[in-house]
């Protein structure tokens, strides 16, 4: 018996194996406009599946479009997703250095609306993608590409859910009870100085009154940045209060995955 479940077992994995090494990522950069500006987006799917998909759209760090988002949609793809890297400053803008990415930053966040049209072009891109179900769609975002997804929820934008990974939680935008349909998750650093208490605070009082679904996850100890391996890096080049942390980084994953898969089967 001990020898007939193991020959099965062998041949069980052989097969997922076999299969596996037939399913692999592919990826698309793909150009589109937006109020005669244009932008440069990544897509990455995994042709595992024929089948449609849910579609997630990722939001840069305030560096701009740069690698470090495209391997946050290539997991995602990796996880059976079809993935969007979008671009919210366009015309190929990316930088590493901080005083750079600040007046990128400040340039589009400085019209709300225009941002929301950023946002939905991109979304319409990952929308048309022959892999995506199209009514399942949810958006996460890094630093400034967390702020900017939560706005997209406070604006009501027909998402499944949201999640900000060390994003600021401050906003101007001030939502009713109603207006966020998406469900949101949060996760940020117990010592980010860009993320103080208050704000933390101010963040769950505002969600509260709005009635929205969500979750703050705060890890104690964690710095700024603590999804992107390469903050420490960043730190010690510009003396900036951030750091990886591998440790939250993979617990909030975790928690992201099993988010999608609760949103996305309801």
């Amino acid at each position: 018996m001990t020898s007939r479940l193991t020959s099965l077992a062998i041949g069980v994995g052989l097969s997922l194996a076999a299969g596996l090494a037939h399913a692999q990522l592919q990826t698309e950069t793909v150009t589109y406009t937006v109020d005669g500006q244009e932008f440069t987006g990544y897509l990455a799917w995994n042709d595992s599946d024929d089948g449609a998909r849910p579609g997630v759209l990722v939001v840069h760090e305030w560096w701009g479009h740069n690698e470090f988002a495209r391997d946050q949609a290539e997991k995602l793809a990796a996880a059976g997703y079809t993935a969007f890297a979008l671009d919210m400053y366009g015309e190929g803008k990316v930088t590493e250095h901080p005083s750079e990415a600040q007046a990128f930053m400040k340039e589009a966040t400085g019209d709300p609306q225009a941002l929301k049209a950023r946002f939905t072009a991109a979304m319409e891109e990952l929308q048309a993608h022959p892999t995506v179900d199209d009514d399942r769609i949810a958006a996460q975002g890094y630093c400034f590409g967390g702020a900017v997804v939560l706005n997209m929820a406070r604006m009501g934008m027909d998402l499944d859910g949201v999640v900000s990974y060390h994003g600021p939680l401050g906003s101007p935008i001030e939502p009713e009870p109603g207006d966020i349909t998406a469900r949101i998750q949060v996760y940020t650093g117990g010592a980010d100085q860009m993320v103080p208490a208050d704000q933390v605070g101010g963040f769950v009082t505002s969600m509260q009154q709005a009635e929205a679904d969500f979750s703050v996850t705060s890890f104690p100890g964690v710095l700024h940045s603590f999804m992107n391996p390469g903050a420490d890096a960043i730190a010690e080049e510009h003396d900036m209060p951030v750091g990886y942390d591998r440790e939250a980084a993979e617990r909030a994953w975790e928690g992201t995955m099993a988010f999608y898969q609760a949103i996305f089967q309801d």
